[in-house]
C-alpha cells in the first residue's frame, strides 16, 4: 500500500470506535503509562473478555464517574486498592465487589515479608535441627570462595549498608516518619520500611550455587574425606576414572574449604592463618532470605523440597513463628480451596474466613494484626472472592496484550492513538 504513516495514522484515528454491549461484570485493573511515574486504568468485560476502554489517570473520580454512566453494572472484580475500592463504592454503589484471589495470597506473603525482615535475625539463631536441612550429602550449599578483591568488595559493601542501617534506625526511633527519612537518605521506600522495622541488621541471604559438573561425585568425595582422605589430587584421580571431566582445580576448591588439617606442600606464610575454615560452618545454621522464606511458608507442606522442609520445620522451632506460619497456611489453603477448577472447593469459606480473622487479630503479630484488619475493612468483596467464580485474571491479561501494543510504538505513540489501538484490535 503506497501511503505514507502519516496518512495511516490519519485513517486510524477517524476509524469509530465499536459499539459494544452493556458490561454487567467489570474488571479494574492499573497499568504503567511511565512505570513509577504516571499510571492509567483498564477496564475490561470479564463476560466477553475485551477492554472497555483505558483512562488517563487512576484516580477514584476517574473510574467513578465511568462506572456512573454505566448504571447496568452488577460486578466490580478488583485488586486492594482503596482508591478502586472508593471509587466502586461511589461510581456503582448497588454492584457486588470482588477482591482478586490472587492479589489476596500476594498481600498475606508481603505480611509474611514485613514480619519476617523484623524477626529474621531471631530465627537465624535458632538450632540446627538434628536430622540436617535435608540436602543430600555431599551438595554444596554455596558457591566456591571468592578472591580477596571480591571479598574486600563484599565487606565494603555491607560496611555501607550497615551504616544506612544504623541511620534509619535512629532517625525512625527519634520519630521521624518514613517519608521524612527518605528525603533525608535518599533510599528507596522499601529499603527505608524495611531498615526500620528490622530488630537487628538484616544480613543478605547466601544464594544457592548452580550446578556443577562436580555434583555427581561429591558423595563419593564426602565418603572418602569421612575415611580420612584429604588429598585433593588423589580425590580428583579418583573421580576422573568414574568419568568427571572437570580439571583438579574444582576438587582442590571443594576440598579446601573443609579440611581439618593444612595441606602438606601448604606455603610457611599460610600455616598460622585460619583461612577458610570459620567460612564454611556459618553457612550450615542461614536461613532462606525473608522474601524466599515467605514464599515457602505458603506453599503446601507437601510440595515442599526435603531443604524448604527442613527449613521451614527449623523456624516453626519459634513460637512466634509456629503461630504465623499456621496462620499463613491455613488462610492460603482457604483461598486456593475457593478458586475456579479446585478438586476439593472449601467448605463454608465464609464461616472459616471469620474463624481465621478471629485467631489472626488476637495472635499477637502487628503485621498479620494489620492484613487481618484489613481484610475487614474490605470484608464485603472478600467474601466475594471466596464465594463467587470472578476474580481480576482476564484484567491481567489485557494488560499485558496493552503492554506488548504499547512497546510496538517504541513509546513514541501517545495515550489517544494507544487506546485506539487497544480498543480498535479488541
Amino acid at each position: 500500500m503506497t501511503a505514507s504513516p502519516d496518512t495511516v495514522l490519519r485513517l486510524v484515528r477517524g476509524l469509530p470506535f465499536p459499539a459494544p454491549d452493556a458490561p454487567r461484570v467489570v474488571g479494574i485493573d492499573d497499568w504503567a503509562i511511565r512505570k513509577g511515574r504516571t499510571y492509567g486504568t483498564l477496564l475490561v468485560d470479564l463476560e466477553h473478555r475485551r477492554p472497555l476502554d483505558l483512562l488517563p489517570d487512576r484516580s477514584g473520580a476517574s473510574v467513578a464517574a465511568w462506572l456512573r454512566r454505566r448504571p447496568q453494572i452488577r460486578v466490580v472484580a478488583r485488586d486492594r486498592s482503596t482508591e478502586y475500592m472508593r471509587a466502586a463504592t461511589a461510581g456503582a454503589p448497588t454492584a457486588v465487589q470482588v477482591a482478586d484471589r490472587w492479589h489476596l495470597l500476594l498481600n498475606m506473603r508481603h505480611a509474611l515479608e514485613r514480619w519476617l525482615a523484623r524477626s529474621h535475625a531471631r530465627l537465624r539463631r535458632l538450632p540446627a535441627l538434628p536430622d540436617g536441612d535435608g540436602r543430600p550429602p555431599g551438595q554444596r550449599l554455596r558457591a566456591y570462595r571468592r578472591g580477596d578483591a571480591e571479598i574486600a568488595a563484599s565487606a565494603d559493601s555491607r560496611a555501607r549498608r550497615l551504616a544506612a542501617y544504623e541511620e534509619v534506625r535512629r532517625r525512625y526511633l527519634a520519630g521521624e516518619t518514613l517519608w521524612a527519612i527518605g528525603l533525608a537518605t535518599g533510599l528507596a521506600r522499601g529499603t527505608i520500611r524495611k531498615y526500620a522495622h528490622a530488630e537487628s541488621f538484616p544480613e543478605r541471604a547466601v544464594r544457592r550455587p548452580n550446578a556443577s559438573r562436580l555434583d555427581p561425585y561429591l558423595a563419593h568425595i564426602e565418603r572418602r574425606r569421612a575415611e580420612g582422605c584429604e588429598n585433593a589430587m588423589a580425590l580428583w584421580r579418583e573421580v576422573r576414572d568414574q568419568g568427571f571431566t572437570g580439571s583438579h582445580r574444582q576438587v582442590h576448591r571443594f576440598v579446601a574449604e573443609r579440611r581439618t588439617a593444612p595441606a602438606r606442600r601448604t606455603a610457611r606464610k599460610w600455616l598460622g592463618r585460619d583461612t577458610t575454615p570459620h567460612l564454611w560452618p556459618s553457612t550450615l545454621s542461614r536461613l532462606p532470605s525473608p522474601k524466599q522464606l515467605a514464599w515457602l511458608l505458603v506453599q503446601p507442606v507437601a510440595a515442599l523440597p526435603p531443604h524448604a522442609a527442613a527449613a521451614v520445620a527449623r523456624v516453626k522451632e519459634d513460637g512466634e513463628a509456629a503461630r504465623v506460619a499456621n496462620l499463613a497456611r491455613r488462610f492460603t489453603e482457604l483461598v486456593r480451596g475457593c478458586s475456579v477448577g479446585c478438586d476439593e472447593p472449601h467448605p463454608a469459606p465464609c464461616k472459616n474466613l471469620d474463624m481465621w480473622l478471629a485467631e489472626a487479630r488476637a495472635c499477637g503479630v502487628r503485621a498479620i494484626e494489620t492484613f487481618a484488619a484489613g481484610l475487614e475493612q474490605d470484608g464485603a468483596a472478600v467474601r466475594a472472592a471466596l464465594t463467587t467464580p470472578w476474580s481480576n485474571g482476564q484484567a491481567e491479561g489485557q494488560i499485558t496484550r496493552l503492554k506488548l501494543i504499547k512497546r510496538t510504538m517504541y513509546g513514541r505513540a501517545g495515550f489517544d492513538l494507544l487506546r485506539r489501538r487497544v480498543l480498535l484490535a479488541a
